[in-house]
């Protein structure tokens, strides 16, 4: 904005929430998509972290883009959501930015959403790689946003497949990230949604 000559607090990142639509609210969002490949973490970790997550009382949906509706779709699946749990696709901008608003947690790489996270004050946990969050990532005062990268890892991988440095965060990395920003829930501003209470317990280790 500062560009174009408008003046403007780099800091204040916060956007008004709109309502919520006829959307479901207080639900998690799995977002597997990004643009370029090599900032797509894993499908199969998604899958993992999604179906975890529902064990612990989470309501989990998957968002991403028109194309990136087969790619939703495979991480519901193997996360044993039902089909009605995959809304890429289903979902415009201003959709998306209502669900992030009244939800309950985001899981993502870097990509659009995350920042919606940030503007709303949502708890997210975010994958880097291969840029570092410094440049692109939430503001690291905040506690109820996570963002996790490797550091600056060397690619030797041909561009369709994950960069090492997005890789190397596992499933458990995230799931206890997501444990984390939840527990900072009460440092949350007022206009962020509250995070419901939960009996905790786990389908399976990781």
């Amino acid at each position: 904005m500062a560009w174009y000559g408008i003046v403007a607090d780099p800091d204040d990142l916060a956007l008004r929430r709109p309502p919520p639509q006829n959307l479901p609210t207080g639900v998690t969002i799995v977002h597997p998509g990004a643009k370029a490949a090599q900032r797509r973490w894993p499908v199969d970790r998604f899958a993992a972290v999604a179906r975890e997550l529902t064990c612990r009382g989470h309501r989990v949906v998957v968002t991403g883009s028109s194309g990136e509706g087969v790619l939703a779709a495979e991480v519901a699946a193997r996360a044993g959501l039902p089909g009605s749990a995959v809304l890429a696709g289903r979902t415009g901008v201003g959709e998306v930015a209502a669900l992030v608003a009244h939800g309950r947690l985001v899981v993502a790489g870097d990509t659009g959403i995350g920042h919606l996270a940030t503007a709303y004050a949502t708890p997210s946990v975010l994958l880097f790689g291969p840029v570092s969050p410094a440049l692109w990532g939430p503001p690291v005062n905040r506690p109820w946003h996570r963002a996790l990268w490797a550091g600056p890892v060397p690619s030797g991988r041909a561009v369709a497949e994950t960069h090492p440095a997005l890789a190397a965060p596992g499933v458990a990395q995230v799931l206890e990230a997501a444990e984390e920003v939840e527990r900072t829930g009460h440092d949350l501003p007022a206009a962020a949604p509250a995070i419901a209470t939960r009996e905790r317990f786990s389908c399976r280790s990781w």
